[in-house]
């Protein structure tokens, strides 16, 4: 009897103990949402817990993101890679083993989706111009699905007035540098080593071949070519190759033009309007504005968009402040 007394009173006080203990279990454990499930954080990474990551997110072994970090969907960084200062990075970027990107001053990293940082690239850290003001916040923005090959260099601007910009699929391959405040357009391939000093235009579809280095506030025009080995000190007009120590116009990129899908009457134009400007037959017109002036006023080729925009960007290389056109043994002075 007493027994079973005991035992009646026993078992609701076991089922309010349970009760309590899932209660109290359940009040103090968060549960994993879905979201954060998709991540992978390995666990020798450091991650600092302000950073946003965002769905899918790979992080390999020692690894390092910083409290202002922003990282889009299923971005993966490879062992040893790191995120630094007020960085953001759009989806599925990739960071190779090595790779850095941003830095702990004030000022921004923006990049785009689908990029990939090679190994050891650095990008977004502090310029080397001495005009530079430790404090000053300073800018780099990035497009779009590019590729950034190994050991490649990119720094912010010097001032926080200007910004240093990339576009979208550029293709820039191992240890190029790319200075502060450079403006590079879209479609450019810039092939190992290509050294581009401050200030920098590259307008869009150029490609310069291997080691090439170019000159502060220099412009690389469309379509435009640049022999490996060459020093360019100057602007490099549209639709022209250039090539030497002191880097000299060599004639039209016949075959860029070709591969981009110009047509043949455009190419012929364009070789004519080249022949007039640096190759005249014509002695009384010894001034390059009269030449750029007749093509541009020619019955024929002043139809033509392509020839215009050539005769454009020859002609606002001679404004103030802007360095002029690579030399041309025909035409050039002693």
């Amino acid at each position: 009897m007493s027994s079973l007394f005991f035992s009646s009173i026993r078992r609701p006080l076991s089922v309010a103990l349970r009760r309590f203990t899932l209660c109290r279990f359940s009040s103090t454990v968060t549960y994993a949402t879905e979201e954060e499930k998709s991540r992978f954080i390995h666990p020798s990474s450091v991650v600092h817990p302000n950073a946003i990551l965002g769905e899918g997110v790979s992080i390999g072994p020692f690894c390092t993101i910083g409290p202002f970090a922003k990282l889009g969907r299923a971005c993966q960084l490879y062992p040893g890679s790191h995120i630094f200062g007020n960085t953001e990075l759009g989806d599925n970027c990739i960071l190779m083993t090595g790779a850095v990107i941003g830095d702990d001053l004030p000022g921004h990293t923006v990049v785009g989706r689908n990029n990939v940082f090679g190994h050891h690239a650095v990008i977004g850290i502090k310029c080397q111009d001495m005009k530079y003001k430790f404090g000053n916040e300073c800018y780099l923005e990035i497009g779009d699905n590019n590729e950034i090959r190994e050991h490649v260099s990119i720094h912010r601007s010097s001032t926080p007035s200007d910004k240093t910009v990339i576009g979208d699929n550029n293709l820039i391959m191992g240890s190029c540098h790319i200075a502060h405040d450079c403006k590079v357009g879209n479609n450019n391939i810039l092939a190992n080593s290509t050294l581009l000093a401050g200030h920098v235009v590259v307008e869009d579809y150029a490609h310069t071949a291997g080691g090439v280095v170019v000159h502060q506030f220099c412009r690389i025009g469309s379509y435009s070519f640049i022999g490996g080995g060459s020093v360019v000190s100057q602007d490099v007009p549209k639709y022209i190759i250039v090539s030497g120590e002191r880097a000299e116009l060599r004639g039209l990129n016949l075959e860029g033009l070709r591969r981009h899908e110009f047509s043949a009457m455009e190419i012929k134009s364009l070789r004519a309007a080249y022949r007039k400007i640096f190759m005249p037959t014509d002695t009384s017109s010894r001034n390059i504005e009269d030449r750029l002036s007749q093509v541009e006023h020619h019955e024929d080729l002043s139809l033509f968009p392509a020839v215009n925009s050539m005769v454009q960007s020859i002609r606002d290389s001679f404004a103030e402040k802007r360095r002029g056109i690579c030399k041309f043994r025909s035409w050039s002075g002693p």
